[in-house]
Order: C-alpha cells, then structure tokens, then sequence
C-alpha cells in the first residue's frame, strides 16, 4: 500500500508499532505532542527494542501536532481510552476509511465510531507491553500477536504489517478477545500500585491474590452478562484466577510463557501514575463495574480500584494492605 498512515496518539504503542511499520518501509505519518517529537529529536531518533526482535532506529520521523495535509489509507488510533472521542471529532476521513483502535478496553472502537461516523473503525487488541526507557526509546517487553476484528478493509496492509513483523491476526468476534484482553489488563492497576516492574509483582503472592480476586469478580459478572472470553494463554481464562493463587514455585512452573517479561517491563498504568497523568482506570474497572449494574450486579473489588486509581495521588499500601481491601 502507498497510502500514508496516520497514528493518531503518537505515545509508547503508537510509536512502537507505528514505528515498526515505517522501519519496514510503510509511509507513517505521527500524530502527537510536540514535548515527544522534541526528546526523540534531541535522542538523535526513535529507537525501539524488542524482547524477541533486533533493534531498529529511524532518524527521523514525519510529525505533526495536528491532522497532515492530505488524506490517510489507514489511521491507527492509539490515544488514551479517554481522549477517543475528542481525538477523532473533526478529522475530515473520507467515507470508509479504515481506522484501528490499538487501544485498551472493550468500549472505544464504539465511541471512536460515534465521533467519526463516516469512517470504517475497527477493533484491534495490543498483547504486548511497550515501556518508555529512555530519551528517544521505547522497549518491548512481552510478546504476543497483534489482534484485530476480521473485515476487507483490513486486508491490503496486512503484507505491510506482516514486513514489520507485527502481524495482523484476524478474528470475526472480536468483544470476546477484547473481554479476554481485559481481564489479563487487570493486573495493571495492581501493579501501577505496586511500584515494582511487573515481572518482580507478578512473583508476589500478596499482590497476585490481588489480581486473582479482580479477576474472579470479573468472571463472574461476564458469565452472568453471558459472555465468554476468548482464550489469550495456554490456560482458559476461568482457570487465571486458581493460576494466579498458586505458591510461587507453582506458579512460575506453570505461569511461564506469563513470566515471559523483561526485568525492565511495567504496565502503562504504572506509568501514567508515576508521572502524574489520568489513568485508564475508567476503561477496565470501569467497564467490569458498568457490565455488572447492567445485569443487577455489584463489583465492590472494580469499583474500589476505581476509587483508588481514580485520585490524583493514591494512597501508598502494601500488598498484604491491598489484599485485606479486596478481600482477597
């Protein structure tokens, strides 16, 4: 394909994939915040590192602060969940242009077709974890295949995703591998609490009962609300809960490919809280404790992560603090 892609949200997954595409020789435009386009400048350019993959370095990006002249074949939105809709609102994308939404959560691609009616949006889940470690770079810490919902407009970029060794896997239901994405991301507010890189966290029986006890909330409000999330491990998603639980020798035994992080890896929570900016709280707990009131239900462990994660400063605690909170 010829055509220019827009990454709309030029932060770590933005980069990081809209990045991979240009190194592969796609033609990618970037949206975002000059305050980025001034550290990768003065780095000397993006460099981006890879668990799995070798190093590439582009020593010069196309950027913009606003929409570029012109027109996109493809935009991917990567903005935070709560900027989706102002993000799209005003952007004149001829009728049925495609744009994937490589955001967290189960409700954007939604919202994201609300404020641009006009275009073709997509739903698209990241696996993977992409951490900010230094001016200019942005490491992949974990693996996984990029997922996106099954429809033609996809179908041309998939050589140029496959060149950049970020291939598209292509799935008909995709709320049901986005629920299923969901509950994985629950240990993010539990680690951006922690402190600790999510490798070290996950190796923490206090904090992982934490986990465990979101997630089994979370089970149960999507088996009333009848639905069943795609399987994104070796294990099925109702068994993550008993994993999680499990002694840490057990764990790291079975929990391998889930341990499969480096030591630097943290959840993108964990770092919008440690510099001050809103979370994506809203769009995990949040979205289990709206599913819930919608079926009569209560989910007092999503509703008191929101509480937590949903201040300016949230209090300092302890996993075994934590733990006796959720009633875990």
């Amino acid at each position: 394909m010829s055509a220019p892609i827009w990454v709309l949200g030029a932060g770590a997954i933005g980069l990081f994939v809209g990045g991979r595409l240009a190194a592969g020789g796609a033609d990618v435009h970037f949206i975002g915040r000059a305050r980025l386009r001034d550290e990768i400048d003065q780095a000397g350019g993006l460099r981006l590192t890879d668990l799995e993959a070798p190093e590439r370095h582009l020593p010069a990006l196309q950027w913009h602060e606003q929409a570029p002249v012109g027109l996109p074949g493809l935009v991917l939105l990567c903005v935070k969940s709560a900027a989706t809709a102002t993000a799209l609102r005003g952007l004149a994308l001829p009728a049925g242009t495609p744009v994937l939404s490589l955001q967290n959560g189960v409700d954007n691609a939604r919202l994201a077709q609300q404020a641009a009616p006009q275009a073709r949006v997509l739903a698209g889940m990241v696996p993977f974890n992409v951490a900010h470690v230094g001016p200019g770079h942005w490491h992949r810490g974990s693996s996984g295949q990029l997922a996106a919902q099954d429809d033609a407009a996809l179908q041309p970029w998939l050589p140029l995703f496959g060149r950049a060794g970020l291939p598209l896997q292509l799935h008909a239901d995709m709320a049901s591998v986005q629920w299923a994405k969901l509950l994985l991301n629950l240990n993010n507010p539990v680690n951006a609490l922690s402190g600790l890189p999510l490798r070290a966290q996950l190796l923490d029986a206090d904090w992982r009962a934490c986990t465990a006890a979101l997630m089994a909330e979370a089970l149960r409000v999507l088996r009333a609300a009848g639905i069943r999330p795609a399987r994104l491990t070796p294990l099925p998603p109702g068994w993550l809960p008993a994993l999680m639980r499990l002694p840490t020798p057990w764990f790291q035994r079975l929990a391998a490919r889930m341990l499969r992080i480096d030591a630097q890896a943290r959840s993108s929570m964990a770092d919008d809280l440690a510099a001050g900016r809103p979370t994506e709280i809203d769009a995990l707990c949040g979205a289990v404790l709206r599913l819930a009131q919608a079926q009569g239900l209560e989910a007092p462990r999503q509703r008191l992560m929101l509480e937590l994660l949903g201040q300016p400063k949230p209090p300092s605690l302890t996993a075994a603090a934590l733990r006796a909170r959720l009633q875990a």
